[in-house]
């Protein structure tokens, strides 16, 4: 079975597009991917522990036969690979990796609920620096019962 994972990319230490370049690229060449597909790059203010610097974020659009979990592992290579620290939450970061939302190919919602992963990510539908770029690939996508375009609005305003 294929999954097609949505998953969110941030950075804001060092050369921020530098490590987001290569987070696709490293996607692209992990066995068990089919295709990835890139948003455009949006710079953002920090959200959360907003005493840093600003974030350069984007969306990949990832095809994979990886089940959720083998698809973390994947991730969090790649943070490594970039120097991720995970010392301060929500805290300055070279690369971070999320997978805010998941299905099947067929288009059926993936959930996951354990103690290292849970599908679709608690804040969702909170952040436009995700829902932007998200709409970008996805630009029909609905999570209770609203529309991409209106929860942006309703976040903007």
């Amino acid at each position: 079975m294929n999954y097609v994972y949505y998953i969110s990319l941030g950075s804001n230490l060092g050369d921020r597009q530098a490590y987001l370049d290569q987070a696709i690229l490293g996607l692209k060449q992990q066995a068990g991917i089919i295709s990835v597909e890139a948003s455009t790059w949006l710079e953002t203010p920090p959200w959360g522990n907003t005493e840093q610097g600003r974030f350069l974020n984007g969306v990949a659009k990832v095809v994979s036969s990886l089940a959720p979990e083998a698809m973390l592992q994947g991730m969090q290579q790649l943070e490594q690979a970039a120097g991720r620290q995970r010392i301060i939450h929500w805290g300055p970061r070279t690369l971070d990796l999320d997978i805010v939302w998941a299905e099947t190919e067929g288009g059926a919602p993936l959930t996951v609920a354990t103690e290292a992963l849970i599908i679709p990510h608690p804040y969702l539908w909170d952040r436009t620096f995700v829902l932007i770029p998200l709409k970008e690939l996805y630009p029909h996508f609905t999570f209770r019962g609203q529309t991409i375009g209106t929860r942006i609005a309703e976040l903007e305003a």
